[in-house]
């Protein structure tokens, strides 16, 4: 049997598969456990008896050795130590985006959602992007045969707004931030939250009702997203317009660093739930905006995946091609 799983900064799925099929799967919330230690013996405890035979975990952070000190965590994942708890030496710690770009190869295309009508796939490199608790990026390498994921941090490079509007955001948040403010304090939920307290600072003239509700809410960003897509809120369909817009301009960054001809592919929680938000135009705008290498990106095909378990499926699927 199989254990796969994908952490994340918000919430960790776990999963343990006898081939294709699904025995146990759980959702924890991250922030709930001290050490993955602890959360990985609250599951295995759930299934006393299972005898895991290999494990591939996603995780949101650099892999270094074998090893994970999470970005958004207070986690620190040793290889050796999973192997002991797991009693088996077969294990794999994965970059949760290198996890996703696994499973994004791996599944169906009921799966995605295009947003370049002009696109014109064909066989070559790749590019992932995921906005969630953060912003994770991957590039996915074609050698003429197969594939070959390539894991980075891109998400943390520098924010470069492009016109006097993202000025003024990059001014807003070096306030917040004054050493350096990377595309995934805008790029990511707290990114939203960030551009929508950015909109109402700059006296933005639609001041809603609907304000109070999201000071309320627990995860604002969901709010603002939720309100965005219904179209309850001038205020929050404005917020997403500029994150699609941020988003696209980042996409277009990475693809110009590794001309994804086999597309671009958006993954984690917020592409999915806020489709309409990226439909409208402005991302694709973002992703055009490169001046002489506008011709270049055009045809590129850039699809939305609507599987919210891509990661976990990544891990699985990069488990079962290890044997």
């Amino acid at each position: 049997m199989i254990l796969a799983g994908d952490i994340g900064g918000t919430k960790t799925l776990l999963a343990i598969f006898d081939g294709e099929l699904c025995v146990i799967k759980k959702r924890f919330e991250s922030a709930n456990y001290a050490t993955f230690e602890q959360l990985l013996s609250d599951f295995l405890a759930l299934i006393p008896n299972a005898k895991i035979d290999a494990a591939c975990i996603g995780v949101a952070g650099p892999i270094v050795n074998g090893d994970c000190e999470t970005t958004n965590l207070p986690w620190n994942l040793k290889y050796k130590e999973i192997c002991q708890q797991l009693n088996t030496q077969k294990i794999k710690l994965l970059n949760d985006l290198e996890a996703a770009a696994w499973g994004v190869l791996s599944l169906p295309e009921s799966n995605f959602v295009a947003l370049n009508p002009n696109a014109k796939t064909q066989i070559g490199n790749c590019a992932v992007l995921a906005a969630g608790t953060g912003l994770g990026e991957a590039i996915i390498f074609h050698d003429g045969e197969k594939h070959h994921v390539i894991a980075n941090e891109g998400g943390h490079c520098d924010f470069a707004p492009t016109d006097a509007q993202q000025v003024a955001l990059l001014e807003f948040l070096k306030v917040r931030f004054s050493e350096h403010v990377s595309y995934e304090r805008l790029v990511s939920g707290v990114g939203i939250e960030a551009i929508y307290e950015f909109l109402c600072a700059s006296d933005y003239p639609f001041y809603e009702e609907i304000e109070a509700e999201i000071t309320a809410a627990d995860d604002k960003a969901a709010m603002i997203g939720a309100a965005a897509v219904s179209n309850r809120s001038t205020l929050c369909v404005e917020t997403l317009q500029l994150f699609a817009k941020v988003y696209g301009a980042e996409a277009g960054n990475l693809a110009l660093k590794c001309l994804p001809y086999g597309g671009v592919y958006l993954a984690g929680g917020i592409a999915a739930k806020c489709l309409p938000a990226l439909q409208t135009g402005a991302f694709l705008e973002g992703f055009l905006a490169k001046g002489r290498y506008r011709n270049a990106l055009e045809k590129i095909a850039i699809n939305v995946c609507t599987q919210p378990e891509v990661g976990l499926l990544g891990a699985l699927h990069f488990a079962q091609m290890r044997g």
